[in-house]
């Protein structure tokens, strides 16, 4: 295999393997609609073989930061409906990251009465509002009940994806949001069929994963996985606790057909996650980069070598709308600026250099 090859994912055709992997960038404004330039900013990175959005809220409430994009509000799908026509125009393909942000908000962000979690448990530390730095609230632990509504206002959000052009949908179960909140044992200590065990904590995951592919169908859904990454107070320190959670959620997917599975975490090839990945059965994509760089070496190698079928990569994505056309040509690379990683404008967005003519 190589890096430069076509790849097969669910109902979609990828030029090539190299995969821009969800960004937050907070462009989209107080009411969460992407605009021309966010429009131009994926547009310019069609190249790629698959772009994977930022985060995108499905209701109000789920919203985690100022700035960023929702699919809720006819505005925000017909800014949407803009985004994927630019990138189809170039000839890319893109995929909308849903995620429900759970506890990491606070209600001066999403404007609703509550933020909720599994279990009414805060994070330690501060959130950026529009109004400052605050504590993060002690979040509203979701009813049983409650749960089918959320899983239902993901699926209504896939639709309007679909609807709006995108190509395929990714569910967000990583990274500390409220999917991954339900699987770690710090921020889940339910007492119903969805808390306790590994499978109990595993149980929400697959059940909403497996009423979206319902909804759209499974060869146009990928989910993205970060165990024992312990970010935002999600905390997943016992091995042999990680490792009996994420078989089970890999376990109760594995026969829905999904497009892609796709990790991150700092040993990509390592046991745990090519254990998890022989057990999915599907279309792998590999990200290390969280913590680090993911370089073209490394991305070449991980192809090359089987451990992963394409590779996502983050901060030289941001950097090279031509990512791929450097990397096939080994040109050099921009330098990616992190201090306009989150912004409103087009610096640091839209206004790195592509190759000569």
């Amino acid at each position: 295999m190589n890096l430069f090859s076509p790849l097969t994912v669910g109902d979609l055709t990828l030029a090539n393997r190299v995969v821009m992997a969800p960004l937050t960038r907070t462009r989209s404004g107080a009411e969460g609609i992407p605009g021309p330039l966010v429009a131009e900013h994926y547009a310019q990175r069609a190249g790629l073989g698959m772009i994977i959005t930022e985060g995108v809220y499905p209701t109000a409430e789920s919203r985690a930061y100022p700035g960023q994009p929702g699919i809720v509000t006819d505005a925000q799908v017909e800014g949407w409906r803009a985004v994927a026509d630019a990138v189809h125009a170039e000839g890319g393909v893109i995929v909308m990251q849903l995620m429900h942000g759970g506890r990491v908000s606070h209600t001066d962000i999403t404007g609703t009465a509550r933020i909720v979690a599994p279990s009414a448990i805060a994070i330690e530390g501060e959130v950026r509002t529009p109004a400052g730095k605050k504590p993060y609230p002690v979040p509203h632990a979701l009813t049983t009940e409650e749960l089918a509504e959320v899983r239902d206002d993901l699926v209504a959000a896939a639709q309007r994806a679909i609807g709006a052009g995108m190509d395929s949908v990714e569910v967000h179960s990583a990274n500390g949001y409220l999917l991954h909140q339900f699987l770690s044992p710090a921020s889940n200590r339910r007492t119903d069929a969805y808390g306790g065990s590994p499978e109990a904590r595993a149980k929400f995951v697959v059940e909403v994963t497996a009423a979206i592919a319902d909804a759209v169908g499974a060869g146009r859904v990928g989910i993205r996985l970060s165990p024992a990454h312990n970010i935002q107070d999600v905390l997943e320190t016992d091995d042999a606790d990680v490792k009996a959670t994420y078989e089970a959620v890999v376990n109760g997917l594995a026969p829905l057909g999904l497009a892609y599975l796709s990790v991150l975490h700092a040993e990509p090839t390592g046991d745990l996650v090519q254990s998890l990945r022989a057990d999915f059965g599907g279309t792998f994509i590999a990200n290390s980069g969280f913590g680090q760089l993911t370089t073209k070496d490394e991305a070449v190698e991980f192809v090359a070598n089987g451990s992963a079928d394409a590779v996502a990569v983050g901060r030289l994505a941001i950097a090279n709308p031509d990512l791929v056309e450097r990397w096939q040509g080994g040109h050099p690379e921009n330098e990616p600026n992190p201090l306009t990683f989150y912004g409103a404008g087009a610096e640091g967005y839209t206004d790195y250099p592509r190759l000569s003519a």
